[in-house]
């Protein structure tokens, strides 16, 4: 089999495969799809397997930018992968996603993540799950019962403001230390911007996307970096409780709804799993953010067959918010040994005690808390992909 980057001339081909994959695409879906993924194939981020000119397996890597307590991080989110139903079990997954996963290093992303499917192969290659999309539903007349506080400003946008779009939700995740949600580029969101089943409102620290779903609403987004802001567009949504019975919201799993709302017995919230993985230790420890006040001092042995470059000792040092890995040179007797997917996962908040139940974190555990307070996040996404 061949691997090549995919051209305008194939995407007939990735249609078919994505419809035996995942089912019928509704035409409209098609025409944003294909306007989406138009720019990168020219940024070689489309790859395909071929069999002579048959078109096997399929992946494509966004560029997003991650936010880990609150430092921008570059990510490749890999998205849209296919195996043609006749291909299955012939090693094509594998041979694709490798390269996905070198792909992803020569494109300069220091960390990967994906929506999985199944989880199996992904895991065997150094992926890990850690974290998730949380989906609420609201009842539209609790939400109503919010109250505004200030006279927050918000203003209808549409394509001509998705730079302003881009720029208020990237202050917003600096400013509330997020850990995990990506950003999508200004051309991208200038295309959901047209949407017109989609109404949107930016204020100057928040943005509220919501649309009509039979008699429900759906708010893929709404984010807020003060109270003020969070009442104004969480009371905005609920406004239409005259009409809409449940709302269905997008949020982060410690989202100020849940404190603003009056009665709340039980959450109703669903969640989507994604798996994570470090693709280039040094550059991602570099590049994440840590909680300000940690300090962390130790070596960690580090197994990544698929990366051998993250192979090895490694010198942890934490402190002022920021971290830097390096080569460990003096070595302990003994140190933790994670794999590749384990290290992934303590990247994401997930804890030692876990990775030791799951086989993925070796040795001696006297250094685990220390770990754990360094690397705590509780990461989540808003966008799927």
């Amino acid at each position: 089999m061949e691997l090549r980057d995919l051209t305008a001339n194939d995407l007939d081909a990735v249609t078919d495969n994505r419809r035996r994959a995942f089912g019928p695409v509704p035409e409209a879906f098609q025409r944003r799809w294909v306007e989406m993924v138009t720019p990168t194939l020219d940024a070689g981020r489309y790859l395909g397997l071929f069999d002579g000119p048959r078109l096997v397996a399929t992946s494509r890597i966004n560029d997003f930018t991650q936010y880990w307590h609150g430092r921008p991080i570059s990510l490749g989110g890999v998205a849209s992968v296919t195996v043609a139903p006749e291909d299955r079990g012939r090693g094509a997954g594998r041979t694709l996603m490798l390269a996905t996963l070198d792909r992803c290093a020569r494109l300069g992303h220091p960390v990967s993540a994906l929506y999985p499917a199944t989880t199996h192969i992904y895991r065997s290659l150094g992926w890990e799950h850690a974290g998730a999309m949380h989906r609420a539903v609201l009842a539209a007349e609790a939400l109503r019962t919010i109250r505004r506080t200030e006279d927050v400003q918000v203003s209808r946008v549409g394509p001509e403001d998705a730079e302003r779009v881009v720029s208020v939700l990237r202050a917003v995740h600096l400013a509330t230390r997020a850990c995990g949600p990506v950003c999508w580029d200004a051309a991208v969101w200038r295309g959901w911007l047209g949407n017109e089943d989609d109404f949107v409102y930016l204020a100057h620290d928040g943005l509220l996307v919501y649309r009509w779903q039979g008699e429900d609403l759906e708010v893929p987004v709404l984010v807020a970096a003060s109270e003020a802001t969070a009442r104004t567009l969480w009371s905005l949504v609920g406004s239409s409780a005259s009409i809409a019975r449940s709302v269905h919201a997008v949020v982060a799993p410690d989202d100020p709804v849940f404190w603003l709302v009056g009665d709340r017995p039980k959450d109703q919230v669903g969640q989507t799993r994604w798996m994570f993985r470090v693709v280039d230790l040094a550059a991602a420890i570099r590049a994440r953010g840590f909680p300000p006040g940690v300090t962390l001092d130790t070596v960690v042995q580090i197994d990544d067959p698929q990366r051998p470059g993250n192979s090895g000792p490694w010198h942890l040092s934490v402190s002022g918010g920021a971290a830097t890995a390096e080569p460990a040179g003096t070595l302990p007797l003994t140190m933790p040994v994670l794999t590749a997917g384990a290290f992934s996962a303590l990247f994401c908040g997930v804890p030692a005690t876990t990775l030791r139940r799951t086989g993925g974190l070796t040795g001696p555990e006297d250094g685990d808390a220390a770990l754990d307070t360094a690397f705590q996040a509780r990461p989540y996404m808003l966008d799927h992909f």
